[in-house]
């Protein structure tokens, strides 16, 4: 059964344009990666002014989900965009996870 998934992630300051800029050059073999893990839907938007980011992507089969943070290609991802957001001592962002109360669909 598939899970919606959303949460807030943070910028430092002044690297809004940064950040967008390399989404718009994703690496092809992330996408790929997140795409076999059973991700779609994911989208990113951020509050302009204060850094905050809200994703939220579905994905089909949410065990597999734990299995991301341990793929070489993530953790390089994470290194790269380090320099960007408030991250983890593994260097993968501050995650503040949120709970769902409502849907329409």
């Amino acid at each position: 059964m598939s899970e919606k998934i959303a949460f807030k992630m943070f910028l430092k300051k002044g690297t809004e344009m940064e950040y967008i800029q390399r989404h718009h050059t994703i690496w092809p073999e992330l996408l790929t990666l997140l795409k076999e893990k059973g991700i779609s839907d994911y989208s990113i938007f951020l509050e302009e002014g204060t850094g905050i980011l809200f994703a939220s992507y579905t994905i089909s089969n949410p065990a597999v989900h734990s299995t991301l943070s341990s793929h070489e290609l993530m953790k390089k991802w994470w290194l790269y965009m380090k320099d960007l957001m408030e991250t983890n001592s593994d260097n993968s962002p501050r995650v503040v996870a949120l709970k769902e109360v409502f849907n329409l669909k």
